[in-house]
């Protein structure tokens, strides 16, 4: 009797192992299944062109005499708006910003040399325009406003200067994009299962990229913001299944 109990349990848990080792095998290859596939990056890129342009113009007009300082820097601004105006761009969408006194006789920390000028004013005008073309061709014209008297201010306070053309358009392209990017990462997935003699499925999981706006010419030194023709482009990355 007591042989048959030991020859039960022995059955028994060689029973359990062999249950055990199956369940782990099983447990493999749904692991190494599950590992079975490709990742693949797709791209889209699409040339568009800006269609806002914001210019300061920063104004500066000097003079012991505060009315006098002040007198010009309203010139400046009228000479300004009329340039504006005679290069096709709409003056009603300019707006005043940082407006600023300085008077050299308040600073305590300045040096002991007499400043040439008391008062210094500094103005900056804000053009807004969704002509970008017109902001462009003006913005290479600046002379006549020197010629004209005005004084502009510059520096890294102010940035390289300049106009700024925008693209407002981007959540317009991104669902083609997208699309775009996805259709383009399948092909890599399929170019690959073909030299690996697989198949293609489904998506097992996907990554969508920033999307980004690129100067259309990028060389050293240009920036985005500074050109009316720019790429948007965007890059998905997606795991598609394989299968024999």
């Amino acid at each position: 009797m007591q042989m048959d109990r030991e020859i039960g349990r022995a059955l028994i848990l060689g029973t359990a192992i062999i249950v055990a080792g199956a369940l782990v095998g099983f447990g493999l290859t749904r692991v190494r299944a599950a590992e079975r596939y490709v990742t693949v990056k797709g791209v889209a890129e699409r040339e568009v062109r800006a269609d806002l342009a914001v210019w300061p113009l920063h104004l500066v007009a000097a003079s012991n005499d505060l009315a006098g300082a002040n007198a010009e820097i309203q010139s400046s601004a009228a000479k300004v708006r009329a340039f504006l105006a005679r290069h096709g761009i709409d003056t009603s969408r300019v707006s005043v910003q940082q407006f600023s006194v300085a008077d050299a006789q308040t600073n305590q920390f300045g040096s002991n040399t007499r400043p040439q000028s008391r008062f210094v004013i500094h103005q900056t005008l804000i053009v807004r325009s969704s002509d970008p073309d017109a902001v462009q061709a003006a913005s290479q014209r600046m002379a006549e406003l020197v010629s004209a008297g005005v004084v502009l201010s510059s520096g890294a306070e102010y940035g390289a200067g300049g106009p700024t053309f925008v693209f407002s358009g981007l959540s317009k392209l991104k669902p083609a994009m997208i699309g775009e990017a996805t259709s383009r990462a399948r092909e890599g997935a399929e170019q690959f299962a073909r030299d690996s003699h697989a198949t293609v499925g489904g998506i097992l999981r996907a990554s969508q990229g920033v999307f980004e706006i690129l100067p259309r010419d990028q060389a050293e030194g240009i920036t985005e913001a500074s050109q009316i023709d720019k790429t948007v482009r965007v890059v998905s990355t997606i795991d598609f299944i394989l299968s024999n």
